[in-house]
């Protein structure tokens, strides 16, 4: 049964409530994990590599089958594919929920950022297709506003249902969740496809995740082995050689993966960059600000989940109104902005000592609550508009492809740093020494985010020039 009854503009607004409802839910999964390690490495008797992949083998499956879920969503039908997605994430979530040790738990992880691959494309290439593109910005910042909403609110709900019940509730609450994900879609989104879709690229797929896993295990696991050890060495050239094979296939493919003319659009490739960049300075050291809290400061799950609450209402606040302002005045300045606050809470954060208050943790996490909304949805707003709407698809799945690279990429980089500094060392000190070090180094990165947004994205009117005038070529 359809609601007939209501207005196409009325239906635009409930397909977008749809559509963010399951959003929220596999974005959610990012990070309400981080404040359960704890619990999760006492009670499965988890190291740290084991907590890592836990984190990244998640955020890995969700970037390497990101672009496959974009292009199934265009060609198989957006609605069906997003439905197919919460499908399977549902029963991943039943499945962590049920793990008895750490390996079954990345496992299950596993299978739940494929599900998420699936759906995460879908929701913004059904967004471009409802909404025209005065609207389309307002949209957008929803979307994005909701997407980091739920970032930033995982780790209080996550520290709630550990504390009050269990960690498995951080998996298990997923299942009624889903279930009513799968039904508000039927009732309110329409189905739609791009006619011109050709085939899926599989060789594309191999090669992207062989390269990305054999490059995220060599930063993971390089200070179990060292880092000159023939398992390592190996993996990093592996990574070498299977990334640039993916680059060769997708320039002579006939239908590929990521249509590397999409990145002809400075614009497209400046929001891109940042969106990795971002991500890559962030995750990471969310993943260690969670455990620094709680195994330094002494914070419990739930006062740890609390900490971030600040962060939290600055992005639900600032993200909507930066889309409006996107549409006003273009990605750029917000993007160039966003990153440079986020350097500046990345500083300040590394000043912090093993007896920190909150009182000294409140303005990094307001200047990042701020920095994260000025980033995220301008990037967004400013990707959707360099491409056409039929290729919208592949075009958002890149987008957060790039974030999810950057996700799983930072956790084992910060980590490789911080194991690193800490040298074998089990102390507060060594744990200390590692965290003020990968912060000055994440704080670098998003420098360099700022530069990308300030050199490549361009003002909003040739912005707009650029995406219509690339429209035809890219259809083709």
């Amino acid at each position: 049964m359809r609601p007939a009854s209501l207005s196409g503009e009325r239906r635009k607004w409930w397909t977008l409530a749809a559509v963010a409802f399951g959003l929220f839910m596999i974005m959610l999964d990012n990070t309400v994990v981080n404040v359960a390690l704890p619990s999760i490495q006492r009670d499965l008797d988890a190291g740290l590599p084991e907590l890592q992949w836990i984190v990244t083998g998640y955020a890995l499956t969700f970037a390497a089958l990101m672009l496959i879920g974009g292009k199934a969503a265009d060609a198989f039908g957006r609605r069906r594919v997003f439905v197919l997605g919460i499908a399977v994430f549902t029963l991943a979530s039943l499945w962590c929920g049920l793990a008895d040790s750490g390996g079954t738990l990345i496992a299950a992880r596993v299978v739940q950022g494929a599900g998420a691959a699936l759906m995460n494309p879908a929701t913004l290439s059904i967004i471009a297709a409802t909404f025209p593109p005065r609207q389309r910005g307002t949209a957008i910042g929803i979307w994005a506003g909701v997407s980091a909403l739920a970032l930033a609110i995982g780790p209080l709900v996550g520290g709630l249902l550990t504390e009050h019940l269990s960690w498995h509730w951080i998996f298990w609450v997923n299942v009624p969740v889903g279930a009513l994900g799968i039904a508000a879609t039927y009732f309110f989104v329409d189905e739609s496809r791009d006619e011109t879709h050709e085939r899926l690229d599989v060789p594309g797929l191999l090669t992207s995740g062989l390269g990305l896993f054999a490059l995220t295990y060599g930063l993971i696991e390089a200070n179990t082995y060292g880092w000159t050890s023939a398992r390592i060495v190996a993996s990093f050239a592996v990574a070498v050689v299977a990334l640039a094979a993916f680059l060769v296939l997708e320039r002579t493919q006939r239908a590929p993966m990521l249509p590397l003319e999409l990145f002809r659009s400075g614009t497209y490739t400046g929001a891109n960059v940042v969106v990795l960049l971002v991500a890559l300075a962030m995750f990471g050291v969310f993943f260690f600000v969670s455990l620094y809290m709680q195994n330094i400061l002494g914070y419990s799950a739930v006062q740890a989940g609390a900490a971030f609450l600040p962060m939290t209402v600055l992005i639900i606040l600032v993200a909507p109104v930066a889309g409006r302002a996107s549409d006003r005045r273009g990605s750029r300045w917000l993007m160039t902005a966003g990153m440079i606050l986020l350097a500046v809470q990345l500083l300040t954060f590394s000043q912090l000592g093993p007896d920190a208050s909150y009182a000294e943790l409140l303005p990094a996490m307001l200047i990042g609550g701020l920095g994260m909304a000025l980033t995220m949805t301008p990037s967004a707003a400013a990707a959707t508009r360099s491409v056409p709407v039929d290729k919208a698809g592949v075009g958002s799945a890149v987008l957060n492809a790039f974030r999810q690279v950057g996700g799983s990429l930072g956790v084992a980089l910060i980590g490789a740093i911080m194991a690193a500094e800490a040298g074998g060392r089990r102390t507060r000190e060594a744990f200390m020494d590692g965290f003020e070090t990968s912060l000055l180094v994440a704080a670098a990165i998003a420098l360099a985010g700022a530069l990308v947004a300030f050199a490549f994205v361009r003002a909003h009117d040739r912005e707009g020039e650029t995406g219509a005038a690339q429209q035809p070529e890219l259809a083709a």
